[in-house]
């Protein structure tokens, strides 16, 4: 009985012993895993923006955010897509408004980071993006005026318009609605997601601790090697795991028969005509360099049926991909295991091949995947906006 034990023991030891050892890992693959590190970034800063990163704006901006008398009907806020038990989103394939829209409601997570918002990129700020929403008639359909009376008439609010401007509310409509929305801005500059068990194993690597880096699920580690033998960071790069530009993945462009939405080519054309973009006035930027981004893009044919590449933390359970194509990340995983090239543009650089996954390799990618995200702490309460 007690060699039986003995052997149960040992072999139990044996087995928690590989597990407990990290893949082997070469230099270039630790650079490569370094670079999506560290986690989180500082925060985040937008010269174009006077009161991003201040306290009383951002209060003022999450008050906002729950603010429905900001839409027409005031009964739709920023907060009735944009969940926070549901990363940001609304779960949904495509985004509902006052009508159901082509594109999926996107993920706020870590926002303030991007320099290109929607996935069109039709925004160059986040505060330029929070005021799209808010005046698009199948969404919030509101106006300048309703915004600006807003911040004039409610006592509340107008204290902390007060507060977080340094005066009171004055008698420009456009120029209220702009100051609403960097302090929007300001406070969804503040949803940075929490590290995960990705952020754990990347600094373990990093730092030489073998014994950290071995919690590490083996699954995990070896879809992480696929991850960086398929070249994946070329896109999704850095430590937000997104390069913050745009794509044809093969995607389907059809939103309905006859109609199709054209992505990013759409966007700079509307970037290029909105009174909110980054050359115009409002910019805070008194050296016109946040602008320099907006005053060389060039709007191509090439752009035409690409979007933004998404940040790869918080996955959260679906669906995928600009549209909601894609229902689970199975489905993704096999969209790239098996994408038809003949469904990317010709006279498009060529992001992706077919990766030809086995069942194994497909399930070790989703495994790394899932590691990029963890649960987010609950959120307090918002603050008073005047004590």
């Amino acid at each position: 009985m007690k060699r039986w034990l003995f052997g149960t023991v040992a072999a139990a030891l044996a087995v928690s012993a590989v597990a407990q050892t990290p893949l082997p890992w070469s230099d270039d693959e630790v650079k490569a895993i370094a670079r999506h590190g560290p986690w989180p970034q500082p925060s985040p800063r937008d010269p174009s923006n006077r009161v991003v990163g201040t306290p009383n704006a951002i209060v003022l901006g999450e008050h906002l955010f729950n603010e429905p008398r900001l839409s027409a009907d005031g009964a739709m806020s920023c907060a009735t897509c944009h969940v926070a038990v549901r990363n940001w989103g609304d779960g949904r394939a495509r985004a509902v408004g006052r009508v159901e829209l082509d594109r999926r409601t996107p993920s706020l997570w870590n926002v303030g980071y991007a320099h290109w918002f929607g996935w069109d990129g039709a925004g160059d700020s986040l505060w330029s993006q929070s005021i799209r929403p808010i005046l698009d008639p199948r969404e919030m359909a509101g106006d300048a005026a309703r915004v600006a009376g807003l911040l004039r008439e409610d006592k509340t609010i107008a204290c902390g318009y007060e507060r977080a401007f340094g005066h009171r509310p004055g008698g420009d409509d456009e120029k209220l609605l702009v100051d609403a929305a960097k302090a929007l801005a300001a406070f969804q500059g503040t949803l940075v997601s929490p590290r995960t068990p990705f952020d754990e194993f990347r600094d373990a690597l990093v730092s030489g601790d073998r014994e950290a880096a071995a919690r590490y699920p083996p699954a995990a580690q070896r879809g992480l090697k696929i991850f960086i033998e398929a070249n994946c960071s070329a896109c999704h790069f850095g430590p937000r795991f997104t390069n913050g530009e745009f794509g044809d993945v093969g995607i389907p462009f059809f939103t309905r028969p006859g109609e199709v939405d054209s992505g990013r080519l759409d966007g700079l054309a509307k970037l290029a005509t909105s009174t909110f973009n980054l050359l115009g006035k409002h910019n805070d930027d008194a050296s016109g360099a946040s602008a320099l981004r907006t005053r060389h893009v060039q709007r191509l044919h090439s752009n035409f049926g690409e979007f933004r590449v998404p940040s790869l933390r918080q996955l959260g359970a679906g669906p995928f991909m600009h549209n909601g194509h894609f229902a689970t990340l199975d489905d993704v995983v096999k969209h790239y295991s098996e994408v038809n090239p003949d469904r990317l543009h010709s006279d498009a650089l060529p992001l992706v091949r077919p990766l030809a996954l086995t069942v194994e390799q497909s399930a070790d990618l989703i495994a790394f995947l899932r590691t990029l995200t963890a649960e987010a702490p609950a959120r307090p309460t918002p603050p008073a906006l005047c004590p």
